[in-house]
């Protein structure tokens, strides 16, 4: 709670990221807990309480749209500061633990808007979401039981919803929260990863204090981002598509933009293969600090992660692409 001095390079709003998407999870619970007011997570009734809080209720429709929207930027924020802290190398020793909850943190946000991606009863919301249980279910040993967990039985059903919306809005925020605390409680015991480049000065402090110089940093972010989400949210509404036919199966089913590499991906091969290569893919970055630091040592090339990250962002946003342009 002291005023804490922080390096230089916290000046630059590329290395406030970290506050970003904390800030934007703050817009969520908020938001989150007016809409919840008026949904009622049912397959008789979710389609209707969408449509009231969109057409009725007195700003509904800014709520949902700034909550979306929040959303999206939220993912966005996750995975760019996911990616500074991969191409500094602030990830390796002794801040290895802290990368794992960081890559927690970003599993769950994702998590996070596809519960919430769901909830709207769409026609491409509940394929979506049935899509994604039966990929699930390819999982070796466990996918039976994953599957059943997510849709309450066996296949989706009038229980399925009130699940999603119990993971969407209770716990996975109140795992997000956890996983935060323990976040920053490490940052603060291990400190900030000092970054030097070229244009700092030997003659230069080092340091700036964190109260009020850096505070009024993340205001200005907080500030900006609030403009530019209720623009958004006015420009580009939320909107509602077609209310979800289980009887009737869309012609392409996609889901929302950032699960678009991995759906790309499962076309692209056999069922279990694309899902224990996506398995062994997470699995490596979450352990990426200890695979990096034994790459270094056998191949004695110091920034080795920075060429196979360029390779891994090169593909990421290739496959991203790609899915984006098949048409709806």
């Amino acid at each position: 709670m002291t005023n804490e001095p922080v390096p230089n390079h916290l000046k630059r709003w590329w290395f406030c990221l970290g506050g970003t998407p904390a800030y934007l999870f703050l817009i969520q619970i908020m938001t989150g807990i007016l809409l919840a007011f008026y949904y009622e997570p049912s397959t008789k009734t979710a389609y209707e309480s969408v449509r009231y809080i969109t057409e009725e209720v007195n700003f509904g429709w800014y709520l949902r749209s700034v909550h979306k929207w929040a959303a999206t930027f939220m993912i966005a924020s996750v995975i760019l500061h996911q990616m500074r802290v991969f191409f500094t190398g602030a990830y390796r020793k002794p801040r290895e633990i802290n990368w794992m909850v960081g890559m927690t943190l970003l599993v769950c946000t994702l998590l996070t808007g596809f519960t919430g991606y769901s909830l709207v009863y769409e026609q491409l919301s509940y394929w979506g979401a049935t899509v994604g249980a039966n990929i699930s279910d390819s999982i070796p040993w466990i996918g039976g039981f994953l599957k059943k967990m997510m849709l309450a039985g066996d296949t989706y059903n009038e229980r399925t919803l009130s699940r999603f919306f119990v993971l969407h809005g209770a716990i996975l925020p109140a795992t997000i929260v956890v996983l935060l605390i323990v976040h920053i409680s490490i940052i603060r015991l291990q400190g900030i990863t000092e970054l030097k480049f070229e244009e700092d000065r030997d003659d230069k402090p080092g340091h700036f204090n964190f109260f009020p110089d850096h505070l009024m940093t993340e205001l200005i972010i907080g500030l900006v981002l609030m403009i530019i989400l209720s623009a958004l949210a006015t420009i580009l509404p939320a909107t509602l598509g077609e209310k979800a036919n289980p009887l009737v199966t869309p012609e392409v089913i996609k889901p929302e933009w950032f699960f678009y590499v991995m759906f790309r991906w499962l076309k692209l091969f056999s069922g279990t293969t694309a899902v224990l290569s996506t398995g062994f893919i997470v699995f490596t970055m979450f352990f990426w600090p200890f695979i990096d630091d034994w790459l270094r040592k056998k191949t004695r090339v110091s920034e080795i992660s920075v060429w196979i990250g360029i390779a891994a962002v090169f593909a990421i946003v290739g496959l991203t692409l790609w899915e984006a342009i098949v048409a709806h």
